[in-house]
């Protein structure tokens, strides 16, 4: 979505945002309403650009025909920031039904009381969501048994590859495999003095959507044990992602003249994108970049195909990161029964999703969307339809602290590549450490 845009801009303020939060609900559920009869409810959601809140007036336009006694006043383009605020607030004039782009803050939207449980009313309403929505989905909406949000479209993360490049290389097929992968990013690589002609791909975790949990999604890795303990330093699909990150980072030129060249590339989401320009042969991305690549009318063919998986998982290609929008109730709110009217609706009716997919060019979230005929998309899209139906799909786990641990694997991984620090395994370690002790100081 273009929405994505700002995800990893907010993500760390959202964050920490709302670490400073103090409890901002109440537990249990104040659903004591008549959702039969009139109201008005408030929306707030962060969608901005022009065709996104017409799409949002037609999700609510579709509501309101289903319920003509519930009116849903809309407020968009609202920031986490802004909307923690209003939760903590509470008031009239305070949101009864929230959306927001930043999944990394469900566990700390769970664990304060800011979002109710869902549980209750979907299970009032019939609704098994382990049935209703992709199992990725499904796991990213909820923290320590509380699902305090739903899924409101989703995004997939796959591959983009230059089909006219791949052709001129003698290579005829999208890579299934990493060691696929890397022999094909270095085929595609043509060197022009001491930079590129052309890179068959950018490795760097500065290098737009190549971020350490996008990689690591094809490793399907458990970042925390059972007891909530950090688990980078312990499960080998961390060693292994790293490894094969550094591996490539070394073989198409290092750090240092791969951020030459990288510095010299256009942004992530203007015209210029170097995948777009045809300077960088394949491209890790979501779904989103379909559309933003097609408009961009480059002078290639675009290839789109999943992510490549690790040698011994190659019967689980097909798998990608999963992550997207959510959608919750205020703890706050005097209105939650209307407010579950208009989160069931936007959630869990087919149509509803569908229609709201084909207007914002994201993923469907529910697994009856994404299997319904009335889905309009290029054929190549189909590929991040099945990403995000696979149940080897995976995604980030809520923490109590947000996406602060993300942050930290992040910040070591930017270590790692560059060379200022050498040993994987004691980085690791230290890396788990310091996520084990924010995570015990956000509690």
């Amino acid at each position: 979505m273009p929405d994505v845009i700002r995800k990893a801009a907010i993500a760390l303020t959202a964050s920490l945002a709302l670490l400073a939060t103090a409890c901002t609900g109440q537990s249990g559920s104040a659903a004591n309403d008549d959702a039969s009869k009139d109201t008005t409810i408030n929306f707030w959601h962060a969608w901005s650009a022009p065709s996104e809140v017409k799409a949002v007036q037609s999700l609510i336009a579709g509501f309101e025909k289903e319920h003509p006694n519930i009116h849903v006043n809309v407020v968009g383009n609202m920031t986490d920031d802004k909307i923690n605020q209003a939760l903590r607030a509470g008031g009239d004039k305070a949101p009864d039904v929230i959306s927001s782009f930043t999944t990394n803050n469900v566990g700390k939207f769970c664990s304060s009381g800011a979002l109710v449980d869902l549980n209750p009313f979907f299970k009032k309403s019939g609704i098994d969501p382990e049935a209703t929505f992709p199992k990725a989905m499904n796991e990213y909406t909820q923290f320590d048994g509380n699902r305090c949000a739903a899924p409101l479209l989703g995004d997939a993360y796959g591959l983009y590859y230059n089909k006219t490049a791949f052709a001129k290389a003698g290579i005829k097929n999208p890579p299934r495999t990493w060691s696929e992968f890397e022999a094909d990013a270095k085929k595609l690589t043509i060197a022009k003095g001491d930079s590129y002609a052309q890179l068959g791909f950018m490795p760097n975790y500065h290098g737009w959507e190549s971020t350490t949990d996008h990689y690591f999604g094809q490793f399907s890795p458990t970042y925390f044990d059972s007891s909530g303990k950090s688990n980078v330093a312990k499960d080998p699909a961390f060693t292994a992602g790293f490894t094969l990150q550094k591996k490539l980072v070394d073989e198409l030129g290092g750090f240092q003249k791969l951020e030459k060249f990288r510095s010299t590339l256009g942004d992530e989401w203007g015209p210029k994108h170097p995948f777009q320009t045809g300077q960088v042969a394949m491209q890790l991305d979501g779904e989103w970049r379909l559309g933003m690549a097609t408009e961009a009318k480059p002078d290639f063919e675009i290839g789109v195909a999943p992510l490549p998986v690790p040698d011994d998982q190659a019967d689980q290609y097909g798998k990608g990161y999963i992550t997207g929008t959510i959608t919750g109730i205020a703890a706050t709110s005097k209105k939650q029964n209307a407010a579950w009217e208009l989160v069931k609706y936007m959630t869990t009716d087919t149509d509803a999703v569908v229609n709201f997919s084909n207007a914002i060019h994201n993923v469907p979230s529910t697994l009856a969307a994404l299997k319904s005929p009335k889905l309009k998309y290029d054929p190549r899209f189909k590929t991040f339809l099945d990403i995000a139906a696979n149940p080897d799909s995976t995604t980030t786990p809520a923490s109590i602290n947000g996406g602060v641990y993300l942050v930290t694997i992040q910040q070591f991984g930017y270590d790692y590549e560059s060379g200022k620090t050498k040993d994987l395994e004691s980085g690791l370690a230290a890396t788990a450490k310091q996520i084990d002790t924010d995570i015990a100081q956000a509690k």
